[in-house]
């Protein structure tokens, strides 16, 4: 059995399979609902219910308080419908975003490689091609874990279009079912099956303004398909990588970006230690990563887009710092994948992106 849901303002009706979330149908018919954690957790998929039943799922009470639920509102992630619906979703129209269907993926693990002493890049040969825009991610389903768990492509398009493989670069997590497995269990030649492309990460490239990012521990993956792709597509703007790790063995694809950076004049490559111990033959920058770029812009970020990738409290330093350096939201682009605690944290209601 499936149902009609509209979506509005686009006007677009899709179908909707019994069971299935309003997000993965949409997502599926190529219409983007805003989204992050993908749980029920942090609200961000919020929509109006104008016409029609829906099953509020397993939408946490702290995401989806009683009285929204009693006007209406409902968690576009774990909300499913009960009969032909409409919803009002708060869609911008992004002139530079693709329209891509997300679709699954049946992979197989063709490397497995040691970044750094918790990070591994794990490649996967896929059974058909994937179109994706630079800075967009997948989910994984994992063996034996409940649910998927999200990495972006570290890789460019061109590259994927080549090879026909994705890389995903994983950092362990204490606990982490998910990264635990993918470290300890999972062998080159294994099976595994993923969806994609999902996120609104993307380099904005109509404009022409210079372009700086911000990466800290793994969230290096998107910014680094980014500029690959930047850089490959002949892209002349002023480019800026500003990227933090605790100590020197966690700097992966360090020798990557300095090549780079050698072959391509528009491009600067800043890495930084925060945790570099005392007397290292370290002679780069020391510090957190909003503390770098602040020392390398002087204070004075006006004129550029930036995009940031990595933990919350980073990304959260980093806007700070941006906003005191005279740049604001509309220039700013972010991502990051959300934990529960992370989710439990308030967003500011004066921002609506970042």
């Amino acid at each position: 059995m499936s149902y009609q849901l509209t979506i509005e303002p686009l006007g677009a009706t899709i179908e909707v399979e019994e069971g299935q979330t309003l997000l993965d149908a949409a997502l599926r018919q190529g219409i983007y609902i805003p989204h992050a954690c993908g749980h029920g957790l942090c609200g961000t998929c919020k929509v109006e219910v104008t016409g029609g039943e829906v099953d509020h799922g397993h939408a946490n009470p702290f995401a989806l308080m009683d009285f929204e639920r009693d006007a209406g509102k409902t968690l576009a992630c774990c909300a499913t419908l009960q009969s032909d619906a409409t919803i009002e979703a708060d869609i911008d129209e992004e002139p530079d975003a693709e329209i891509i269907a997300v679709r699954d993926f049946d992979c197989t693990v063709s490397r497995i490689e040691s970044l750094t002493p918790t990070i591994k890049a794990i490649f996967l040969k896929l059974d058909k091609p994937l179109h994706f825009q630079a800075g967009q991610y997948v989910q994984v389903v994992i063996p034996g874990v409940e649910g998927s768990r999200a990495f972006s492509i570290a890789n460019s398009p061109a590259q994927v279009k080549v090879t026909g493989e994705v890389e995903l670069n994983v950092r362990i997590i204490k606990g982490g079912a998910g990264t635990t497995w993918l470290h300890e269990q999972l062998k080159v030649g294994d099976a595994l099956r993923i969806s994609g492309p999902y996120g609104r990460f993307f380099v904005r490239k109509s404009a022409s303004e210079p372009v700086v990012f911000f990466a800290g521990g793994s969230g290096l993956s998107s910014p680094r398909s980014m500029i690959l792709d930047l850089l490959a597509s002949g892209s002349t703007q002023p480019i800026t990588l500003v990227y933090g790790q605790r100590t020197h063995d966690e700097l992966y694809y360090d020798a990557e970006f300095r090549a780079l950076a050698a072959q391509h004049a528009n491009f600067s490559y800043v890495p930084a230690l925060s945790g570099a111990p005392e007397g290292s033959e370290w002679t780069g920058a020391t510090g957190f990563v909003h503390e770098v770029a602040k020392a390398h812009f002087a204070g004075d970020f006006s004129g550029n887009k930036a995009y940031l990738c990595g933990p919350p409290v980073m990304i959260e330093a980093c806007i700070s710092t941006l906003m005191q350096g005279r740049l604001y939201e509309r220039d700013i682009y972010t991502e990051k994948f959300l934990s529960a605690a992370d989710t439990n944290q308030q967003r500011s209601p004066l921002f609506k992106r970042v």
